[in-house]
């Protein structure tokens, strides 16, 4: 029996280490794997620190960057002249408001005084003369008319008629030789024969 057990003992103690060897391996290969997979952390966790670190120095630089005025500032001394040239343009605001004024003034006295009454040439009539020359009697000569601004052919006729002086467009025609009727120049003075 004693011989059983040492062979027992050391088939066992033959067979133990092999069955020890194959624990081993599979210790060691996980073991392996364990240290692989903290070799990575480290690296991904050195890579984290170095983006942490550039992110950093940007964070850094953009303080500086709002902390800096930048170049849109006006500065006191720019303030200074902008404040005087404004005192300077309203100074010659004011300069103008009183000549304006007194400008207006001399024109307001200069209307009030009456205008003298406008020279006639002797045998002639202006049309506001005609309705006392057509009651009274007109001469077999006729009126001698002004244009004036807006004035054409067919309104002096019936300013004209307005006065009862009756005349067409066509006697006034024929009475200005070389008159144009689309050609009125003001300050022209033209002929209107009496009827």
């Amino acid at each position: 029996m004693k011989r059983i057990s040492f062979l027992l003992l050391a088939a066992l103690a033959l067979g133990a280490p092999s069955a020890l060897r194959a624990q081993d391996a599979a210790t060691e290969e996980r073991l392996n794997k364990l240290s692989g997979r903290l070799d990575d952390l480290a690296a991904a966790q050195e890579a984290f620190r170095a983006q942490i670190a550039d992110l950093s120095r940007e964070i850094q630089s953009l303080r500086e960057q709002v902390a800096r005025p930048s170049a849109s500032y006006a500065r006191p001394e720019d303030l200074n002249r902008l404040a005087e040239a404004v005192k300077e343009v309203d100074r010659k605001r004011m300069n103008d408001a009183d000549k304006t004024q007194a400008e207006l003034l001399r024109l307001r006295e200069l209307l009030k005084t009456p205008m003298p009454p406008p020279r006639r040439e002797p045998g002639t009539r202006s049309p506001k003369d005609t309705s006392s020359a057509a009651g009274a009697g007109t001469s077999d000569r006729g009126f001698e008319y002004v244009i004036k601004s807006g004035d054409t052919l067919d309104a002096i006729v019936q300013a004209y008629r307005e006065k009862n002086v009756k005349v067409s467009v066509s006697q006034i025609l024929n009475a200005n030789p070389g008159l144009k009727a689309e050609r009125l120049r003001v300050g022209q003075k033209i002929f209107i024969p009496a009827p």
